[in-house]
């Protein structure tokens, strides 16, 4: 995904700031612990004292045998130190260096790669500019309701709304405890019963997993394919948000079947989907298309992936949205 050099810049002071942080909190632990264990102190001392010792021994040559000592004895005092540690309450990782990425250690590079956190923090930065960010605050798990689903039996003999969307909702939780899982979803049912919800909760936790998620509408997807295809010139934010929609490990596409329908649209969705299935990378659609209007809108090629490839799971109730405004 290509970045400006202010966004670059940015997500950069961004991991100063997270280190910055996370090294204040790691000394005020130290001193927390030197004076309700001064034993600890003692010994942090100790090991710097061989590590040094050693450096020193080794300026005239590299001894092994050195090295196995120096690295036994800290071991010893590392285990002391987690017992300690473990007598007074504290984990015995507690005075460990802090990282929010133990991967690349909030650098936001393993070697020359990208870690994946920083890729996340490029998707951040997106919907931190379109208010993304703080929508899933609101629309997550711990906000989900069930009682807006109703436990009457339908008429037609189907499971209650709520006993329905309980099923789904476990599905949703295997799905993410799956993932990376190259498992797909498709949501449909009518306007306003918790489609695009769901779809947030689920990026949600898949981005706190540490894991890329980028969100789109069929509209906006359809958009910037047209603008990438049918433009001379390239424009960098089209081009980033191409990058993300084909590269991220998570997919949402929201409201599929709203857009404009025409066969450059069936072509570039045939194209998305199929690239992102040969990637092996997750996509969640969510659609008030039923499954005939589905199959009718798309070509045949399109149906036959997502019947294959898609776990397809029909939303049915009322207009939450209706009774959230206290409207029924």
């Amino acid at each position: 995904m290509s970045l400006s050099n202010f966004e670059y810049q940015e997500i950069m002071q961004m991991y100063e700031d997270r280190r910055l942080s996370n090294y204040h909190l790691h000394e005020q632990r130290k001193k927390e612990i030197y004076q309700k264990i001064p034993r600890i102190r003692d010994l942090d001392r100790q090991m710097a004292a061989n590590s040094v010792a050693l450096g020193r021994k080794l300026i005239a040559g590299d001894d092994p045998a050195l090295r196995e000592t120096c690295r036994q004895q800290n071991r010893q005092i590392t285990l002391e130190k987690q017992k300690l540690l473990s007598d007074q309450g504290y984990p015995e990782n507690y005075l460990d260096p802090i990282y929010n990425c133990t991967q690349c250690k909030d650098t936001g590079y393993i070697g020359q790669e990208r870690c994946r956190c920083f890729q996340q923090a490029v998707i951040n930065l997106l919907y931190s500019n379109s208010n993304m960010e703080k929508l899933l605050e609101r629309e997550n798990f711990h906000t989900f309701r069930e009682d807006y689903y109703s436990d009457q039996i339908t008429s037609d003999g189907l499971p209650s709304p709520r006993a329905n969307i309980r099923k789904i909702l476990q599905h949703c939780h295997g799905f993410i405890n799956r993932f990376p899982n190259h498992e797909n979803i498709l949501f449909q049912g009518s306007t306003g019963v918790g489609k695009t919800f769901l779809s947030h909760c689920i990026a949600k936790e898949i981005m706190d997993r540490g894991y890329t998620c980028a969100y789109t509408t069929a509209f906006q997807l359809f958009d910037y394919l047209a603008k990438h295809t049918f433009r001379k010139e390239r424009e960098e934010d089209t081009e980033r948000s191409l990058n993300m929609i084909f590269q991220c490990d998570l997919l949402i596409i929201d409201d599929l079947g709203t857009e404009m329908v025409n066969k450059f649209v069936i072509s570039q969705l045939f194209q998305c989907l199929n690239e992102r299935l040969i990637q092996e990378k997750s996509t969640i659609i969510s659609t008030n298309l039923s499954v005939r209007e589905f199959r009718d809108t798309y070509s045949e090629r399109i149906f036959s992936r997502v019947i294959e490839h898609y776990s397809w799971h029909k939303i049915y109730g009322d207009d939450i949205r209706f009774k959230k405004s206290n409207l029924t």
